[in-house]
């Protein structure tokens, strides 16, 4: 290709300019140009042959686009390629306010979803400076591509976009920063392209503030009216039976988790809180740190010190600068103080409860992820070789090891035996995959039914059928080793068809992961009437673009509004008969240069110096304090919806771009 300059033209719904460079090999890189997204959704799109006349439209032979480019804000754009085979577009979570060299594999738009045992694993791609979802935008050959177009919808503030390069390439000449001489993280993990009110400028004024907070909180001897955090009986409402262990009831209408005590119990919990922080990959990335947590400031709960671990946290390296080097029981006790005084009732795990020293008062619900048998070496779109013994062999053996010790244990609420699966809607695909696959009893019996008669009807039959014993062998493994706590299912992503709904049988309880502004009523009410239990949201989470951190699956215009949009959901969840609790995910910000699949979201309680947000905290409190109320129907839920944006809120948080699976 040779050197040539994009022809500048206006973009209707921007307030600026975009364009482009185009360049082969050996061209001078042109002046960066800018453009300004100020309305609730703007796209602009450029005719190839407008931005560069050699330019070929048959990308056959490229496997990589490469776009140099630098955004003002850490909010999500869509990169889109309009092409003779259709259109389609993938979005970048970008690094705010640093030029980065993006290599992106074509790939991404030309294929299909591909294999992964849980949503997000399937969805996101890590890369070193920005990170992509590819579940959006469909894919298609984008063998003869005719422009190019970006889309950014509803942005929290007014947001620029600077492109310098754009070329294609047939091997991966990699991403990168490439302002290179001042790093992305500071410290203590902030970022430090990024301004704030409140960003930590020294460890003293760190401590003054953590001493401050620590003031402040509930004492640590806090007695509650019903020890596991339930609802004290009144006159007009004794306590239920009590069993020793949580169980579900109905009364008057209206489903209820009941406490070992008797007392009726609405779980708002949280994850994460007490469990091992989302980590950063620090290896072939180490510019980007000003400095890195050594491995004695950041070992495992009881490990001894080891050679540095990668990825890292720097979180943890601030708990022990906070705590010194035996942080883990003060930490957990400052983390159940912390629930307990904002009215949050159940963490996520046991890993809270076992971190306190002997003896504690302060123990919390739980709920308990099982893994062993969804996340199991030669699944496929997380469904195992159900058919075979070794299956049923591996499922009794994991049951027991994890629930054995457990099934005494009155704190926890009960389990979770799955999460996320990918394959609903999908198949078909899960079905060619496995016969694509190595030897496998499923794959002999894939093949027996396809004998009979190949379509889609007979495809779903045979992956529903599939599941159904999936079901049937864990449901009686996690029986046989815990009849004393609820079963909670499988923590279902995004929508999944009536037909699958359906074989949700031998829980207790129907979970759900359902980010929206709030749990949608229709849906809500129809998975209640397919399965006729109450429902627990396992996650839902709001987020705000800034402090070098993407904004969520669903996005909040600043955290006054990320206070209101928790309240919004939580009083609306709480008032539906059916649902029994919410539980956000999760408890930390995840780091600003991404977690192991690249998300770095702002989605915590906690910031990464462990100071909460007191937006959240403040609407979080005045909301459960509420709860008892809304669930039992005697107050309606707040109507004051959040803003997304200065340039408007959509209807449905799914048109703010989030992954239409979630």
């Amino acid at each position: 290709m040779g050197e040539i300059m994009a022809v500048w033209r206006p973009v209707r719904g921007l307030l600026g300019w975009l364009a482009l460079a185009v360049a082969g090999p050996g061209a001078v890189d042109a002046a960066p140009q800018k453009a300004t997204f100020a309305s609730d959704v703007s796209t602009v799109s450029w005719p190839l042959a407008d931005l560069d006349a050699a330019l070929p439209a048959d990308w056959s032979d490229a496997s990589f686009l490469v776009v140099e480019f630098r955004s003002s804000t850490s909010q999500r754009f869509e990169l889109g390629l309009v092409s003779d085979e259709g259109n389609v577009s993938k979005r970048i979570h970008p690094f705010a306010n640093v030029w980065v060299r993006a290599s992106i594999p074509l790939r991404f738009y030309r294929q299909g979803l591909g294999d992964a045992d849980e949503l997000a694993s399937t969805v996101n791609q890590p890369r070193s400076g920005y990170w992509i979802n590819i579940e959006a935008g469909g894919h298609a050959p984008v063998k003869t591509v005719r422009a190019i177009s970006v889309t950014m919808r509803y942005p929290a503030q007014a947001a620029t976009v600077e492109v310098r390069k754009v070329s294609l390439s047939k091997t991966d000449v990699g991403d990168a920063v490439l302002d290179g001489a001042t790093p992305l993280i500071d410290d203590f993990g902030q970022y430090v392209h990024a301004g704030w009110t409140g960003k930590a400028t020294s460890l003293d004024a760190l401590k003054r503030e953590w001493a401050q907070e620590d003031r402040m909180l509930v004492p640590k001897s806090e007695v509650r009216a019903c020890r596991y955090g339930g609802f004290g009986p009144g006159r007009s409402e004794p306590r239920r039976k009590a069993t020793g262990f949580f169980r579900v009831e109905e009364i008057s209408g209206r489903w209820w988790l009941v406490d070992p005590q008797g007392c009726r119990f609405w779980s708002a919990g949280v994850n994460g809180a007490g469990d091992d922080p989302p980590r950063t990959q620090i290896i072939n990335r180490s510019k980007m740190f000003a400095s890195i947590p050594t491995a004695a400031q950041i070992p495992a709960a009881g490990a001894a010190v080891e050679p540095l671990r990668d990825p890292v946290s720097f979180y943890l390296a601030n708990l022990q600068k906070r705590f010194g080097t035996d942080w883990q029981g003060a930490s957990a006790q400052l983390t159940s103080r912390r629930m307990r005084a904002w009215g949050l009732n159940t963490a996520y795990g046991p890993a809270l409860n076992d971190a306190l020293p002997s003896g504690s008062t302060l123990r919390q619900p739980y709920v308990y992820p099982l893994r062993g048998w969804q996340h199991v070496e030669g699944a496929i779109m997380g469904m195992p070789d159900v058919y075979s013994a070794a299956f049923a062999a591996r499922v009794d053996r994991e049951a027991a090891q994890q629930l054995a010790p457990r099934r005494d244990d009155p704190w926890m609420i009960g389990y979770f035996i799955g999460n996320e699966p990918p394959w609903p809607a999908r198949e078909s695909q899960l079905v060619d995959l496995v016969l694509a696959g190595p030897p496998s009893e499923l794959q002999k019996r894939f093949k027996a039914d396809l004998a009979k008669g190949d379509s889609p009807a007979a495809r779903k039959l045979m992956v529903h059928t599939a599941f159904t014993k999936y079901l049937e062998v864990v449901n009686a493994a996690v029986r046989r080793h815990d009849p004393n706590h609820l079963h909670l299912g499988i923590r279902f992503g995004g929508t999944p068809p009536d037909d699958v709904i359906a074989l949700a049988k031998g829980f207790d309880v129907y979970s759900m992961n359902k980010y929206r502004w709030a749990p949608p009523k229709d849906f809500i009410d129809r998975c209640h009437a397919i399965t006729k239990l109450p429902i627990l949201i396992g996650e839902f989470h709001f987020g705000v673009p800034g402090r070098g951190l993407a904004p969520g699956l669903v996005q909040a215009v600043n955290q006054a509004e990320r206070g209101v949009a928790y309240s919004y959901y939580v009083e609306n969840a709480a008032a539906h008969p059916a649902i029994v609790g919410t539980h956000w995910y999760q408890w930390i910000d995840q780091p600003a240069t991404g977690r192991r699949d690249g998300e770095n979201y702002n989605i915590g309680w906690i910031d990464v110096t462990d100071r909460p947000y007191p937006e959240l905290v403040a609407a979080a409190k005045a909301t459960h304090s509420k709860i008892d109320a809304l669930h039992s129907g005697k107050l309606a839920a707040t109507t004051r919806r959040p803003r997304a944006s200065e340039f408007g809120t959509p209807e449905d948080s799914i048109h703010l771009g989030i992954p239409a699976i979630q």
